[in-house]
């Protein structure tokens, strides 16, 4: 006899960051097999156009603004997503930019405005849906962390310490949520290619990129696709119940070695 009930067939999906890049990958993944999602993000005519290709493709979208640094953007999102679509299933929190700085010589503003959306925003997200989860005695979450968690990488002066909370923040619910039947997953991408850093200009992306050779973060030129997170996310929350994927970590996998390298 099974230990846990199965998943329902229909688990509404709630992702934020929807609007393009592993957000947007996610839903298009999620609503494929099925499920019914709803898209958050600030820019809601991208949403509209991800919630598009999901509908023609047969999927079930729905879209509603939210800012994660806005409480009542928050409680708004959460409110209509849950009306559209019935009591949510999955939360996926990847909503986040990206300001290239040394820490030192970022202000004080840009550093709490890079917590509050990744961070901050991930503990508005949860505490608005995750306790219909506990009632209900099954869900889960995932947090979109980032391996710089893992390896620091310099000036990304506020992007490293808040993905740290938010993969610290993780950690701490797994135990906390242990015995509920809800599941926190991490997923931890590496170098992905996606909209964010893409408006820096050279002066900003020199020095980066020196700095990261420096410290050994640039082997190769390959970057992981947004739909590799998505897969990643999608396998998190299909295990069957009973088991609980805590931390899993994507990483580009390097160019082949020319010939003549693998015969010497």
């Amino acid at each position: 006899m099974p230990r846990f009930e199965p998943h329902p067939r229909r688990r509404p999906s709630v992702i934020a960051g929807a609007s393009s890049g592993i957000g947007a990958a996610t839903a298009a993944a999620l609503a494929e097999s099925g499920h019914p999602v709803a898209l958050g993000a600030r820019r809601v005519e991208e949403c509209e156009k991800v919630a598009d290709r999901i509908r023609a493709g047969g999927g079930e979208a729905f879209v509603h603004r939210l800012d994660v640094s806005d409480p009542d953007s928050v409680k708004q999102f959460a409110a209509a997503a849950t009306e559209a679509l019935g009591p949510v299933e999955i939360l996926v929190s990847g909503a986040g930019d990206l300001e290239s700085s040394l820490v030192h010589e970022m202000d004080a503003e840009r550093f709490s405005a890079q917590v509050q959306v990744h961070l901050v925003g991930a503990h508005r997200l949860v505490s608005e849906l995750v306790p219909d989860m506990v009632r209900r005695r099954r869900g889960d979450i995932v947090f979109i962390g980032s391996d710089v968690v893992r390896a620091p990488r310099p000036r990304m002066g506020a992007y490293v310490p808040s993905k740290a909370g938010v993969e610290a923040m993780a950690r701490a619910l797994q135990m906390e949520l242990e015995g509920t039947g809800v599941r926190a997953s991490i997923v931890r991408p590496g170098p992905t290619l996606t909209g964010m850093g893409m408006s820096w200009d050279p002066g900003v992306v020199g020095p980066l990129l020196q700095d990261w050779s420096k410290w050994g973060f640039a082997r190769h030129p390959y970057f992981l696709r947004p739909s590799d997170i998505a897969a990643a996310v999608h396998n998190a929350v299909s295990v069957p119940r009973g088991v609980h994927i805590a931390l899993v970590e994507v990483q580009p996998e390097a160019p082949l070695k020319k010939e003549q390298d693998d015969a010497s």
